[in-house]
């Protein structure tokens, strides 16, 4: 699965230009045409008859292997319905969604790698309300867990379904734990901070040989997002608005990663370290070439692993957290891919029986959770006896199940608040931010731009 942090790390837009995608979103993704074969407004249409025969149009972005397994979980479908044909178009991002929106010419299913304009497309009827058809169909969502509910829908609109999960932890490197006589994984940041100085090893100039833990943000996973929930903090307050500079769990998580530059020496000395690293998805990144000890990452960081640097001793655990959110420990930070019905598809009926196979039915979840090693969305998927899973797989599936989840909230601007958070922390990292606090309000000040600017409806 391609997730946010693989958008964000690759040359990051401004915010300005953030805003105006979104308002180009709004104001324009509004002009398809009505849904030739739904039902009325705020009704499910009807399901296709067992003989029926259509085409149902599906937009992905997946690519090579992962495209044939998609496509394979896509065709189950033909059980039920077996004169219905599948054409799976991949290589198709958001853009390219918007885009057949827009001209009135969507996809029956739309799946998206991100989050990030999901609230975008449930405010201004992108995608369209799939309540009818979970209440038609007496769908208990509760097989789902909440913060995955929640990065599905916004607002109290249903407008997508999660399609397998992506759950971040930590992975260490069990022979240099030995090696500095750690026996178990940092469970707060006291111990990740102590951890990492045993870890550590530099060479006879200074410089970095060695890493136990990169401070560097954004890189890899290393994502303000990511981090945020180990340290309790939220991006928006009661009041809708950006407050980080009012916020304690914020400046904490800044102040932690302070510490850790200071550590190396400071952030020319990181920069140094960190461009001898491989790119992400590359057989050389920093932690398969034994050149991190501890690194954040997703549950699909295990099968690049074992393609990749199958030599490599390593363990995964759930994330240390701040030392005084002990009792959040076991949780983490959780996104995925979600499938949708666009506004002006064609069998919209068909699409959501679609959708239910691929969200809802555990043989076809399990499958996808073998082919694209993910994790499966369902509570009933994770316990399946056909679920592949060696033990550092296993440890994102428990924090999945831990009811500990912590997602991103859907925004009206997109992810317009990450990427200010995240250009933030780079200036911060660099020592280019003498006041934290007053960092922080211009942070707030530039996303509460944002949302003021943001039009409304659609």
């Amino acid at each position: 699965m391609r997730t946010l942090t693989r958008r964000i790390a690759r040359g990051r837009r401004s915010l300005l230009f953030c805003v105006a995608v979104v308002i180009a979103l709004l104001t324009t993704a509004c002009s398809g045409a009505a849904a030739p074969g739904g039902g009325a407004a705020g009704q499910a249409a009807a399901p296709p008859g067992r003989d029926d025969t259509l085409t149902v149009t599906v937009y992905s972005k997946f690519t090579s292997r992962e495209y044939d397994v998609v496509t394979k979980a896509l065709n189950k479908l033909k059980d039920k319905y077996p004169n219905i044909e599948i054409k799976h178009e991949g290589n198709q991002d958001d853009d390219k969604i918007t885009q057949s929106i827009r001209s009135g010419n969507p996809p029956d299913v739309a799946i998206s790698f991100y989050t990030d304009n999901l609230g975008v497309w449930c405010s201004n009827g992108s995608f369209q309300d799939l309540q009818p058809y979970i209440d038609r169909d007496r769908i208990d969502l509760d097989q789902i867990p909440k913060a995955v509910r929640d990065y599905t829908g916004y607002q109290g609109k249903r407008c997508a379904m999660p399609m397998l999960a992506d759950v971040y932890g930590l992975y260490y490197n069990t022979d240099m734990f030995a090696g500095a006589g750690i026996t178990a994984p940092p469970k707060n940041t006291t111990e990740l901070l102590a951890d990492t100085k045993k870890l550590t090893q530099f060479n006879p100039d200074g410089s970095i040989k060695v890493a136990g833990f990169i401070p560097s943000m954004p890189f890899y996973a290393n994502q303000a997002q990511y981090w945020a929930p180990n340290f309790g903090a939220n991006y928006f307050g009661p009041d809708g608005k950006s407050d980080l500079a009012d916020s304690p769990a914020w400046k904490a998580m800044f102040q932690f990663q302070k510490q850790l530059v200071d550590f190396y020496g400071g952030h020319d000395k990181v920069e140094q370290f960190k461009s001898g690293l491989g790119d992400e998805y590359s057989a050389d990144q920093g932690f398969q070439a034994g050149k991190l000890a501890m690194a954040y990452d997703g549950e699909y960081r295990d099968a690049f692993v074992s393609d990749q640097a199958p030599a490599l001793k390593f363990a995964t655990a759930p994330a240390p957290v701040l030392d005084s959110l002990s009792a959040q420990y076991g949780g983490g930070f959780t996104t995925g891919t979600i499938i949708a019905i666009p506004k002006g598809a064609k069998h919209p009926g068909a699409a959501w029986e679609l959708i239910k196979q691929v969200t809802l039915d555990t043989p076809t979840l399990v499958d996808l959770a073998n082919g694209l090693k993910n994790v499966p969305s369902t509570t009933a998927s994770l316990t399946d006896p056909k679920l592949v899973a060696d033990p550092q797989f296993k440890t994102f599936l428990d924090i999945y199940g831990s009811g500990k989840l912590v997602a991103n909230p859907p925004s009206p601007i997109g992810d317009a608040h990450l990427k200010a958070v995240n250009d933030f922390a780079e200036r911060w990292q660099a020592g280019g931010v003498p006041d934290l606090t007053a960092g922080l309000k211009q942070v707030d000040a530039q996303i509460n731009d944002a949302l003021a600017q943001k039009p409304t409806g659609g």
